[in-house]
């Protein structure tokens, strides 16, 4: 499944800042506590805007991961309301820019909203895009029995099993080989 660059990169976004909750990490670890850890989100994933880089913003980003992890717990028609009230809470205004190297994309919100709102904003835009073509099912968990990290499947075929968090399918296959290889010696 191909989406446009903005859709891509916001829903990958979404993903890796669901995946930062403590319940997404086999340690039990948050790994979105410090300004850095959020300074190391920003430098993976750019957003354009005013940054605070305050208490009050780390908290507040920190705040809407559930709100985002949310809709990998539900089907397409449910993700609806969930993505609506994320525009709404957003205020998005969704409009066409250009800058820096990216060409014509979508900023959801004006550049001086809270971070926070600009990640959810554009987040629930990219899930609009992934609602409307009929993708939700590209929309996943992680299939290791061990990892509850989430995941957007952009392969060409929808057959990705596993997040990019970890050595989650590397684990899984040496977990098959080795039962393979007691059932064979039992």
């Amino acid at each position: 499944m191909v989406f446009i660059h903005d859709t891509e990169m916001s829903l990958r976004a979404a993903a890796a800042l669901v995946n930062t909750l403590p319940e997404t990490d086999t340690s039990g670890r948050d790994r979105l506590e410090t300004h850095a850890d959020l300074d190391a989100y920003l430098a993976t994933f750019s957003y354009t805007g005013a940054f605070r880089r305050d208490a009050d913003e780390l908290a507040a980003v920190r705040a809407i991961r559930p709100r985002l992890r949310a809709l990998w717990s539900v089907d397409r028609n449910n993700a609806v309301p969930l993505v609506n009230a994320m525009l709404r809470d957003g205020h998005a205004l969704p409009q066409l820019v250009i800058h820096d190297h990216f060409d014509w994309h979508i900023h959801a919100t004006e550049p001086d909203a809270p971070l926070a709102m600009r990640i959810l904003s554009e987040s629930a835009m990219a899930f609009v895009d992934v609602i409307r073509s009929d993708a939700w099912d590209r929309v996943r968990l992680c299939a290791a029995d061990d990892c509850e990290s989430v995941y957007v499947d952009f392969s060409k075929n929808g057959s990705k099993l596993y997040c990019d968090t970890g050595n989650c399918g590397n684990r899984m296959n040496v977990n098959a080989y080795r039962r393979r290889k007691a059932r064979e010696s039992a």
